[in-house]
């Protein structure tokens, strides 16, 4: 199976789901080398038929850990932005539910982060488009806020939005879901502080 078959696409199987929760746990335990396909199908209760059944290869299931992080946030963003709020709620809903999305499945953000460069050129291109997708929509939301006055022109569009996603991008680095501050908190706190350094004088 390659990409062009079932990879890509939602994950409904209640056995995907498991090997996709057994690969992001051993792959955060062991990293993605260390880590074999016995271990993953040992540890979801599957036989490498069943996986091999859903994924061609470990590095699918990689990509699908990625895939599936990625889809439910374009879900989200696909939902914020039919609502139609102003550039200032838009930017606000957007961050909120991006930051509180990445810490609810820190796992899955950690791993990626850290072995993305096993994928090959054809899954690193996939990436690199679906980040592509969400960075151009935020970074549209911002320039019409910029064009209709509700943004000051403290800095371009795509500044705001790699500072954003920027932030977004090192959370695997510290965030820890058992910390003092609960991610909603969080969200909350950086939404204020770009909309605060956006906000005109």
């Amino acid at each position: 199976m390659t990409m062009t078959g079932r990879a890509g696409r939602a994950r409904e199987s209640a056995v995907e789901r498991r090997i996709l929760a057994a690969a992001v746990r051993l792959f955060a335990e062991k990293g993605f080398d260390g880590t074999s396909v016995q271990e993953i199908v040992d540890r979801a209760e599957v036989t490498k038929g069943g996986l091999y059944h859903y994924f061609g290869s470990k590095q699918d299931v990689l990509y699908e850990i990625y895939h599936s992080l990625i889809t439910r946030q374009l879900a989200d963003l696909k939902r914020i932005l039919a609502a139609g709020l102003d550039p200032v709620a838009t930017v606000r809903a957007v961050i909120t539910e991006l930051v509180v999305s990445t810490a609810e499945h820190i796992d899955e953000a950690q791993v990626f982060s850290r072995e993305t460069h096993r994928l090959d050129r054809v899954r690193t291109a996939a990436v690199r488009a679906d980040r592509r997708r969400y960075h151009t929509a935020f970074r549209e939301i911002v320039e019409r806020g910029l064009r209709d006055g509700v943004f000051a022109p403290a800095a371009p569009a795509e500044t705001v939005t790699l500072i954003v996603f920027g932030l977004v991008n090192e959370m695997p680095r510290w965030y820890r879901p058992d910390g003092p501050k609960p991610a909603d908190r969080f969200a909350g706190e950086v939404a204020d502080f770009v909309l605060a350094a956006l906000r005109p004088r």
